[in-house]
């Protein structure tokens, strides 16, 4: 299944963040403060996202609770708007 995202919005996929810590593994289901990071799957053809420049396969960096979740073929994404996207990871 293919979803084409509307207007300014951009579809990412979460990447999984486990952190190690004095031989403590904190999931990504552990609460955190930081940022969440997810792989560019499709993006809108709104004007301003076009704007951000982005790519499909870009990483990017978003707010934890930015956007809205789906599941689609047993994988979680995420839509953003294009202002949640905070950054992209070179």
């Amino acid at each position: 299944m293919q979803i084409k995202p509307l207007g300014s919005r951009v579809l990412v996929k979460p990447l999984k963040q486990e952190e190690i810590k004095g031989g403590i593994i904190l999931p990504d289901t552990a609460e955190k403060e930081r940022k969440e990071q997810g792989e560019v799957v499709a993006i809108g053809a709104g004007e301003d996202v076009q704007k951000l420049g982005l790519a499909v396969g870009n990483k990017v960096l978003f707010g934890k609770y930015s956007g809205e979740e789906i599941k689609m073929d047993d994988q979680d994404y995420r839509f953003l708007n294009h202002d949640d996207v905070l950054a992209v990871i070179e």
